[in-house]
């Protein structure tokens, strides 16, 4: 059993960044792939990041490519989204997401835990 808790959402202005942490408790955390994943309202969950047990492999979605960076820590069971220039269009609450090794990283079925979310806003 795998619990994640996000922080570090916010209100900021576009152009700013933040940094969302994910936060996972369990021994596990190393072997498990992260990601976050992101809902509008009025929209569906979309994919955002993710990152391979290692770091080694990460991916993105084209909509945030270049802006936004997954990385982790496992010593301290913690995801991290680093998230730069910010638009008003990445307004969403942002979860994140872990799963055992395999799969499409871009699907969200094929990820076990969830967390309960974090609020990004993102004012133009």
């Amino acid at each position: 059993q795998v619990q994640l808790v996000e922080s570090g959402g916010g209100l900021v202005q576009a152009g700013d960044s933040l940094r969302l942490a994910c936060a996972a408790s369990g021994r596990t955390f190393s072997t498990y792939a992260m990601a976050w994943f992101r809902q509008a309202p009025g929209k569906e969950r979309e994919f955002v990041a993710a990152i391979n047990w290692s770091g080694g492999i990460t991916v993105y979605a084209d909509s945030v490519k270049g802006r936004f960076t997954i990385s982790r820590d496992n010593a301290k069971n913690t995801v991290y989204l680093q998230m730069n220039s910010l638009k008003p269009e990445d307004t969403a609450v942002y979860y994140c997401a872990a799963g055992r090794p395999g799969g499409n990283y871009y699907l969200s079925h094929r990820y076990d835990y969830w967390g309960q979310g974090t609020q990004v806003t993102v004012s133009s």
